[in-house]
């Protein structure tokens, strides 16, 4: 297995290069041993990695995001045995400590050793490591679909549709406590593509973190999106998502002026 994921390497790869490409390969591996085990039938795949390996966002993510849509499947901690035993039985030593926080089952996947297999780190006890987390009460409004997936490998995927993954990208960019670059990056993404987001699902999301529904609708949804982008700070946002990105020149495209230019066009 060692071998298969430095295959992945492109010539001339940088370490960070090498290491976004051996944290996609396991994320993808996990993917295939969670459709192989009919977790797909109960979670739906979401988040900045969803769009990547679904529709071919440009940057790289840490984090495997995961709703859950239907009840009676496996518990957490049993997916989270599955992916592990998956892991052994390819030859790969993975480690994981689940908790629980609300509503949100998480844990950090390592694998001890590996970087140093790679030949990424002269370090034994760095990890590398992969987060995995799944909403157990998702907001109400999502739309579902599955799709086959070849890259690396082939397996088959429950997850949201584009406008209802913008929908929950958009109360990420502007609900979240922090900022995070890579949600900003996807809203160029969306934009790029003249998305319209899911708004029975924006609202309900916005809903169940503030306490109450803000009322957007077709009409004031373009202002709703320039009021939030000027309280957006995009020097940390850029300083956070540049070690993602396989082009470090579309960080010039992180700009409040540019994307509010953009957002007047689309949604106008």
């Amino acid at each position: 297995m060692i071998e298969a994921i430095k295959q992945q390497f492109a010539k001339g790869a940088s370490d960070e290069e090498k290491l976004n490409c051996a944290r996609e390969y396991l994320q993808l591996l996990s993917l295939k041993i969670m459709d192989e085990k009919g977790v797909f039938n109960f979670l739906s795949f979401t988040g900045g990695t969803a769009l990547r390996v679904i529709f071919g966002l440009r940057r790289f993510s840490e984090a495997l995001d995961f709703s859950l849509v239907k009840k009676g499947g496996p518990s957490f901690p049993e997916i989270n045995e599955i992916i592990l035993n998956g892991f052994k039985l390819v030859g790969l030593k993975a480690q994981s400590n689940p908790k629980v926080k609300n509503t949100v089952f998480g844990t950090m996947l390592k694998f001890p050793g590996l970087l140093k297999e790679l030949e990424l780190s002269p370090l034994e006890s760095q990890n590398l490591s992969i987060k995995f987390e799944v909403d157990s009460n998702p907001p109400k409004g999502g739309v579902i679909q599955r799709t086959f997936i070849q890259k690396f490998f082939i397996f088959n995927l429950t997850h949201f549709d584009l406008p209802s993954m913008f929908a929950t990208k958009l109360h990420a960019c502007f609900y979240r406590k922090y900022v995070k670059g890579r949600d900003f990056y996807d809203l160029i993404w969306y934009m790029s593509k003249k998305i319209k987001p899911n708004i029975l699902l924006l609202n309900n999301a916005i809903k169940q973190t503030q306490g109450e529904s803000p009322g957007i609708n077709e009409q004031n949804l373009k202002a709703f999106f320039l009021k939030r982008v000027d309280q957006v700070n995009f020097d940390l946002a850029r300083k956070d998502v540049e070690r993602f990105l396989e082009d470090k020149s579309e960080l010039r495209l992180m700009d409040a002026k540019l994307i509010k230019s953009s957002i007047e066009f689309i949604y106008g």
